[in-house]
């Protein structure tokens, strides 16, 4: 399955164009290639683009004024990243954007997207459930943050998101929950030490 094919269905999946509209939709998204450790947004420069993944991991982050970085995002295949206050409101980013595996993705640009949805009142509908979807993941990790324990925020972590583990390194999942590196060692040896032996 071809890049178009790939987007094509993760809209279908999420609410029904007609061919033509589906057909200019992802006529307006561009094919790129990332190298691993490739920034595609970048403070102070204004984000262009949103971000569609094809195959690959990202991560974003800021910096602190003490210099530690705290992730704010990670995606992997058929997710969508970008610095969207950046991007929305078209002012300078404050977040770092960089690929953490090599990665094929598919970008549209903020001027190409507001035009489709003058255009296909469809199209901002999904620009709009893919909105609202957004902002309840980020209440749902506010909320996490608040009242679960690290351990807590872990296993939830590895429960919803499973796919992770193997594509994001510790580091980038330590500093999503919020948690040392060691932290989710010690934890997972406690796994590692309770698995039951097969017979």
């Amino acid at each position: 399955m071809n890049e178009l094919e790939v987007l094509k269905q993760h809209i279908l999946k999420r609410m029904l164009l007609p061919e033509d509209e589906l057909n200019a939709f992802v006529a307006a998204f561009a094919v790129k290639r990332i190298k691993k450790r490739q920034f595609i947004i970048q403070p102070e420069f204004t984000a262009r683009v949103r971000t569609y993944i094809i195959q690959g991991a990202f991560r974003s982050y800021v910096v602190g004024p003490d210099g530690a970085e705290h992730t704010i995002q990670l995606a992997i295949d058929d997710w969508w990243i970008s610095d969207y206050s950046s991007y929305i409101f078209q002012k300078p980013a404050t977040m770092f954007v960089v690929a953490l595996q090599d990665s094929i993705v598919m970008q549209i640009e903020y001027e190409t997207e507001q035009r489709l949805k003058r255009e296909y009142h469809n199209i901002e509908t999904f620009f709009r459930i893919a909105a609202e979807g957004l902002a309840a993941y980020h209440q749902r990790r506010i909320i996490a943050s608040l009242t679960r324990t690290a351990e807590e925020r872990y296993n939830d972590f590895i429960t919803a998101y499973p796919g992770m583990l193997e594509r994001v390194p510790q580091y980038a999942i330590a500093s999503y929950l919020g948690v040392t590196t060691q932290f989710i060692s010690k934890i997972r040896n406690k796994k590692a030490a309770f698995k039951p032996l097969k017979s």
